[in-house]
């Protein structure tokens, strides 16, 4: 979570359920209608997610700064599609607002697969290699006319929301969180040098809850409304919020990371961290779980 989602996430959430879901796909895909409609249990804070059938989900922005998202998906999931080497969501339907619901919606095709959980990966080796390729994969698309990825600017830019983050967690000691150690970690984020690269296609949200697995092989990566161009160290995040120290290895390795990145990379993801711990703790599990491992991790590292 970044200093940017969490200032969406003050917002008011436009109310969803499954009666409204079932009027939009009435109203708009007819061929869709009947279709049973149930809500997809996630830990997301942007969009609500439904089942439709066995084999489609709708997916709704719940606050107005997740209807960008659901354009650019529409826009640029086409074009990456055929150059990622896994499943990527496939748009069936592009729902427009109506009635009581005022942004974009998308209908795609189900993706199977389940969550990685940290700690609970069957072959973490393999799962580094696939996360890595597809990484790289993504850095290596050179369709034209990428957006500017939110998240790909200077770490720099972080750091206010990262040291208030940081000054929020010494006031819950319960989350037992090191504060001067994360802090010195943080500035060595903010010492390494930037990147001088071009900007490289970025997913930019690997968060547990947006990778796929089957068998302990990557099989799909979904949400990509926060990609675009930028530091490649933004896609370094599952190094921590899912893999283990020697499988941590094996993605850095094969993505040939060189230190400035890593340290930047590293940063990143102990910032969201940090940001998202003190916000999610009563109120999303899965966050704050995901956040907490992530600090573990970051200072483990040694």
């Amino acid at each position: 979570m970044s200093a940017e989602q969490r200032q969406h996430t003050h917002h008011p959430q436009q109310p969803v359920d499954e009666d409204l879901v079932r009027r939009l796909i009435a109203g708009q895909f007819p061929r869709w209608a009947g279709m049973a409609v149930r809500r997809f249990p996630s830990g997301g804070t942007v969009n609500a997610v439904y089942w439709l059938g066995d084999s489609m989900v709708v997916r709704l922005p719940l606050i107005a700064g997740g209807a960008g998202d659901v354009l650019m998906e529409r826009e640029w999931l086409p074009r990456l599609a055929p150059r990622l080497p896994m499943a990527v969501p496939e748009v069936l339907g592009a729902g427009e607002p109506a009635g009581e619901y005022p942004w974009p919606w998308s209908v795609y095709r189900w993706l199977p697969g389940a969550n990685p959980e940290a700690g609970a990966l069957s072959d973490p080796a393999l799962l580094a290699a696939d996360l890595a390729g597809f990484v790289a994969a993504m850095r290596s698309v050179t369709v034209p006319g990428a957006p500017t990825a939110h998240r790909g600017g200077p770490v720099a830019a972080l750091d206010a929301g990262t040291r208030a983050a940081i000054e929020e967690l010494r006031g819950i000691p319960e989350e037992n969180v090191d504060c001067d150690a994360v802090t010195a970690v943080w500035e060595d984020a903010l010492r390494a040098p930037e990147w001088d690269g071009p900007p490289v296609w970025l997913h930019a949200d690997l968060m547990p809850g947006n990778l796929l697995v089957d068998g302990g092989r990557l099989t799909g990566v979904i949400d990509f409304g926060c990609a675009g161009a930028g530091d490649p160290a933004c896609d370094l995040f599952p190094a921590w919020n899912v893999l283990p120290s020697d499988a941590r290895k094996v993605f850095r390795e094969a993505l040939g990371v060189d230190e400035a990145t890593w340290r930047r990379g590293r940063g990143r993801t102990l910032s969201q961290a940090l940001v998202a711990l003190p916000y999610y703790r009563h109120t999303n599990p899965a966050m704050a779980c995901t956040a907490r491992h992530v600090i573990r991790a970051v200072l483990g590292e040694g």
